[in-house]
């Protein structure tokens, strides 16, 4: 008989403060709740070293995640929801993350079409090149209250 206690599924979201990584996170954490999920809720940072005076980035990071943290999870109730702050590019960071994940769910700026072709963008990046499946929530399903 096998006694393998199965792996929790772990969604991994990306968190920039932004109302569409916002909506992102509300949407893994639905997704979580429904199945049982993990839900590991990435940002990054980037130290620029030039004088700006007193700004500790990973700090402003961490406040920035932990705000999105605590609305999402007034939304829907129980779930898990781990942080992680990384300094560096944030589409390698979320592609890292989420390299051993069973979802990637990002927030989309909805720029779209020839100006997303030149500029790039994270979550294009992210749909490209992620190891597991990706949801992008458009700009577009943002509550405009």
């Amino acid at each position: 008989m096998d006694t393998q206690i199965p792996k929790q599924r772990r969604i991994v979201v990306g968190v920039d403060g932004s109302s569409t990584s916002k909506a992102a996170l509300a949407w893994a954490v639905r997704e979580a709740v429904r199945t049982g999920a993990l839900v590991e809720a990435v940002t990054a940072y980037y130290w620029y070293p030039m004088p700006i005076k007193d700004i500790d980035f990973k700090s402003v990071a961490q406040d920035v995640l932990a705000d999105a943290i605590r609305e999402a999870v007034s939304l829907d109730g129980p779930v898990e929801i781990m942080s992680k702050v990384v300094e560096g590019n944030a589409a390698r960071a979320l592609l890292d993350a989420a390299a051993t994940a069973d979802l990637l769910v990002v927030g989309s700026r909805g720029r779209g079409g020839f100006t997303e072709a030149l500029l790039g963008s994270v979550a294009q990046h992210c749909v490209h090149h992620s190891a597991c499946p990706v949801v992008v929530v458009r700009a577009s399903q943002v509550s405009r209250d």
